[in-house]
């Protein structure tokens, strides 16, 4: 079972680096965001509020801008596969769904200055400091929460397995990114845009 497990695991890091991180953009971003998430894994011990600024602040926006913004969305010559097929099999969050998660936790701040009570669920903050402190406990509940939501969501639409496997990838991310994407800011200052590794393996896969 726990072979199986592992199995599963390692399909579903695979497929997502050779579906969604061609860009060496890209990857030079999650290597920016995995350091950072590594940082907020250790602060969670004594301050998971900071932690929870960092993981949002700049774990979460330098690795959502590279898939939006930079991340080739043309045909995939080398998975032979649309951008639209892609996103339809997405085990985790595809693009629409990040869209909801990040405009949630964008528009939560202001939610909290319209309302400093947040719907009686808070004391009334007085100061910036106290602000931000209620605003990091709303993104650790969107981040937990977005997390539960689908890892729930795909052993109804999965199985439970799926569900698990995917969960334990999001946590260990931040590990395998480091390791997978530690030479891509190198290579970009070398004008390498795209990554040829994923051409190569293409090419002895076809």
């Amino acid at each position: 079972m726990i072979k199986n497990f592992m199995t599963a695991l390692r399909i579903q890091r695979w497929d997502d680096h050779r579906y969604y991180h061609h860009s060496r953009i890209n990857q030079s971003l999650h290597f920016v965001s995995a350091m950072s998430f590594l940082v907020g894994y250790v602060m969670m011990f004594f301050d998971p509020l900071a932690a929870a600024l960092v993981g949002w602040l700049v774990s979460m926006t330098t690795r959502q801008a590279g898939h939006f913004f930079f991340e080739p969305k043309g045909y995939d010559q080398v998975n032979q596969a649309t951008h639209k097929y892609k996103e339809e099999i997405k085990v985790g969050y595809n693009l629409r769904r990040k869209v909801v998660l990040m405009t949630i936790w964008a528009l939560s701040p202001l939610v909290l200055y319209l309302d400093p009570t947040l719907f009686g669920m808070f004391k009334p903050w007085v100061s910036s400091a106290d602000f931000m402190r209620q605003v990091a406990k709303i993104w650790l509940v969107v981040g937990v929460g977005g997390l539960l939501f689908r890892t729930v969501h795909l052993f109804f639409i999965r199985d439970v397995e799926t569900g698990l496997v995917w969960m334990t990838k999001i946590l260990t991310d931040p590990f395998s990114d480091f390791k997978l994407y530690y030479k891509a800011p190198l290579a970009l200052l070398r004008g390498e845009l795209i990554d040829p590794g994923l051409e190569k393996h293409g090419e002895l896969v076809a």
